[in-house]
């Protein structure tokens, strides 16, 4: 089963929009990806703050669930936000070899330079995010194959 990802930039309360969007990127700023899943995202958490696998997955729950479709949203907590927002192109391209060196991003054959084209992309969501005082929100819609 693939996963259909959308990473936006948006306010607290527009939670429950988000997550009754068919297309959060057309209405917020944001990212699309696929088979992005929270195992991926806590990996990314972690190589940036420290936090133990474990720890970072508690902070992960959804911040609204569709039951019916299987659709999640996640909040991205305001460190890992500071902490994308922070990198230079250096560290960008440092994060990305180590994230595609992950078991997570082996197992699904993700290129290094996807990997860090994809770190690149969310550090500018996060400065955007951050110089407007939004939070980040990841919309995940697995999709049936």
């Amino acid at each position: 089963m693939s996963i259909l990802v959308n990473i936006v930039s948006a306010d607290e309360e527009d939670v429950e929009a988000i997550g009754e969007s068919q297309h959060p990127v057309v209405e917020w700023s944001g990212i699309e990806a696929r088979d992005i899943d929270t195992a991926k995202i806590v990996t990314l958490h972690c190589l940036l703050t420290g936090d133990g696998l474990e720890d970072a997955f508690y902070v992960y729950e959804p911040v609204y669930v569709s039951g019916d479709e299987g659709l999640v949203v996640l909040r991205i907590p305001d460190l890992v936000m500071e902490k994308l927002a922070g990198l230079e192109e250096e560290a960008i391209e440092r994060v990305g070899e180590e994230l595609a060196a992950t078991e997570e991003f082996e197992m699904n054959d993700w290129p290094v330079e996807e990997v860090i084209f994809l770190v690149e992309e969310l550090s500018a969501l996060a400065r955007l995010a951050d110089s407007q005082g939004q939070a980040m929100f990841v919309w995940m819609h697995p999709l049936l194959t």
